[in-house]
């Protein structure tokens, strides 16, 4: 091997990165992602600047849940999608794509749907009310990612993103 080739687990060791489908302001959702069963993110409240709320909406079932990062419930969600639920879909599709969202989500829908066509196919199979358990890990998510955009630019490894050592690592 010649300096500056890499192995086959060092290829294979990075994480890639998709580009977002469309460009999308970060203010009103800040986090979103298709995780765990769910699209699942964070919504800023549209009535208190300090306040967010963790909404998800399950696959295949559309059971959806939205609370505050206290746990508090949202007032909204009260028998159907709420306000911060559409707007997660919306962000969604914003970053993932309408068909990507549909895929994920269990959506039969047809292609080129938009997030409101997505919405209108879920809401009309009236979900219930899901478990909101994993707003916690959800939020926690959310802090970590917060976290590395306050790092300063660097090519330099960072010391929580190496979970292996390296092939030419020797035990000691």
């Amino acid at each position: 091997m010649g300096d500056g080739a890499l192995s086959v687990w060092e290829k294979s060791s990075t994480a890639r990165v998709v580009p977002p489908a469309r460009p999308r302001k970060l203010a009103k959702v800040p986090f979103v992602e298709l995780a765990d069963g769910r699209l699942q993110g964070v919504v800023s409240s549209g009535s208190d600047i300090g306040r967010v709320y963790v909404s998800s909406v399950a696959a295949g079932s559309y059971a959806y849940a939205c609370s505050t990062n206290n746990n508090r419930p949202c007032g909204g969600a009260r028998g159907s999608f709420c306000n911060h639920i559409r707007a997660l879909v919306g962000e969604a599709v914003l970053q993932y794509g309408a068909e990507r969202v549909a895929r994920y989500l269990k959506i039969d829908a047809e292609g080129g749907a938009e997030a409101h066509a997505l919405t209108s196919v879920m809401t009309a199979s009236r979900p219930a009310p899901g478990d909101s358990s994993a707003a916690a890990q959800v939020f926690s998510r959310f802090l970590r990612h917060l976290a590395y955009l306050e790092l300063a630019p660097t090519t330099r490894p960072s010391p929580e993103m190496q979970w292996f050592p390296t092939t030419r690592a020797v035990a000691a």
